[in-house]
């Protein structure tokens, strides 16, 4: 038992004794082509192959308007304008079996997160690897969605408090249950390791509902390129990239579906009341590149982030969020709408004087339908608070007191376009400062 105890307060203090956290992408794998990796492998095979973490996130929040809404960890209730809350509490249990040549054969994982509004899964799976060729995985359970770059870094690691409006409204809770290859070649020195096909089939309304409410199901794809030096260029800087891919829907169970049409005197949320839309698909279609550019330096290093995503999205007539289950009002079943969208975020990261100090500036824009915009959102129209654009800019310092400890200092300016709508014809007040604490082990 006390052998036990220590190797497991041993395991902790070697991954916080490294520079780059194992986890810090949520679906991060034993990746053998790296130092990492095989000292995961050595500790899961001295120490009964498991590895606890965990993290809380207490914070306090004031907004500029009481009862405003918010995609900072959710909406304030009508007479408040601050609040403290537990914004997240994780607890981790990873494990992995070994073959004789100390490969991995398969890799397990289960997270809770615990707040004071209750305890909920948040990963559920598991994957096995393919060790003739060293190049597949298979992955399935509950698990992160292989898109993007904002929605798979994970929140322990993350500088901001929160993904963007974007990132939250098209990917809410992050996680699908579904069945995911991976393909990468884990041969040491091999010229490929740097390269990762992911590639899923998921229900598609993800943790947000709790079953799948149609038999079509999504599927996603992802071709990324790793951290790679950019060598004959000045100070060596990093880069990584990824381009991915989301053909899914939702299955229609009503007669009547909703797109904006140009109608000749200006565009129009269009009904479409044909019997053939009953059981009709309705497009969630997005396609999106990102990259990193890691300037590293005697001080920290610097960082530029961006990321790009376009579709189509069919959700409701007040909400362009994927819905979790199907929207139903008074017992009918509501009609679906679709719309155009685009969005993008910019980061900016710089560490100040060393790497205990960082500044962090965002700027992300989400706007749901493309083809209108200001005035010509009306209600007359047809259109609604979904068809809004938003523009967030987001300023922060992080403190890293210790490899277990981190303050975060953010403010988000949250600017809405004027609109034709009664209740955006101005910005709304929405601005918010979020002061939090991180503690993981």
């Amino acid at each position: 038992m006390r052998k036990w105890i220590c190797g497991l307060l041993f395991t902790i203090f070697y991954f916080h004794s490294q520079q780059i956290q194992a986890q810090r992408f949520l679906m991060d794998m034993v990746d053998t082509t790296n130092q990492m990796g095989k000292g995961m492998l050595s500790i899961y095979e001295r120490y009964d192959r498991i590895k606890m973490s965990g993290y809380i996130q207490p914070q306090f929040q004031y907004i500029t308007k009481e009862g405003a809404e918010t995609f900072n960890g959710g909406n304030f209730s009508s007479v408040s304008n601050n609040r403290f809350m537990l914004r997240r509490g994780r607890l981790r249990v990873d494990y992995a079996h070994l073959n004789k040549k100390g490969e991995a054969t398969s890799y397990f994982v289960f997270q809770f997160d615990g707040t004071e509004r209750g305890v909920v899964i948040r990963d559920f799976w598991g994957r096995f690897y393919e060790n003739k060729y060293k190049i597949f995985a298979l992955t399935t359970g509950m698990f992160a969605r292989p898109f993007g770059q904002e929605i798979n870094l994970s929140s322990a690691n993350r500088e901001t408090p929160e993904r963007g409006r974007m990132s939250q409204i098209l990917m809410k809770t992050e996680r699908d249950i579904g069945i995911m290859l991976t393909v990468n070649d884990r041969k040491r020195d091999s010229k490929w390791s740097n390269w990762k096909l992911d590639l899923g089939v998921f229900n598609g309304q993800g943790m947000a509902g709790p079953v799948d409410y149609d038999s079509r199901k999504d599927v996603i794809g992802r071709v990324s390129l790793k951290p790679t030096k950019l060598r004959g260029i000045a100070g060596t800087p990093l880069l990584s990239a990824s381009v991915s891919g989301y053909a899914g829907g939702i299955t229609s169970q009503s007669n009547v579906l909703y797109t904006t049409r140009d109608m000749g005197n200006g565009f129009r949320m269009v009904r479409d009341s044909s019997a053939s839309n009953n059981h009709k698909m309705t497009p969630r279609n997005y396609a999106g590149a990102d990259f990193q550019l890691v300037f590293p330096n005697r001080e920290g290093k610097t960082e530029f982030r961006a990321e790009y995503i376009a579709g189509k999205q069919t959700s409701t007539f007040a909400n362009s969020e994927s819905p979790g289950v199907y929207p139903v009002t008074n017992g009918v079943k509501d009609p679906l709408y679709t719309r155009n969208f685009d969005g993008a975020y910019f980061y900016f990261l710089q560490h100040l004087g060393s790497e205990e100090h960082q500044f962090v500036m965002k700027y992300d824009w989400y706007d749901p339908n493309k083809k209108v915009s200001g005035k010509e959102i009306t209600a007359e129209a047809g259109f609604s608070k979904a068809d809004l654009r938003y523009n967030t800019l987001t300023m922060g310092y992080v403190h890293y007191a210790n490899p277990s400890l981190k303050f975060l200092f953010f403010y988000d300016i949250v600017r809405n376009e004027k609109s034709g709508l009664a209740a955006f014809t101005n910005d709304v007040s929405d601005d918010i400062f979020t002061c939090r604490v991180q503690y993981d082990f």
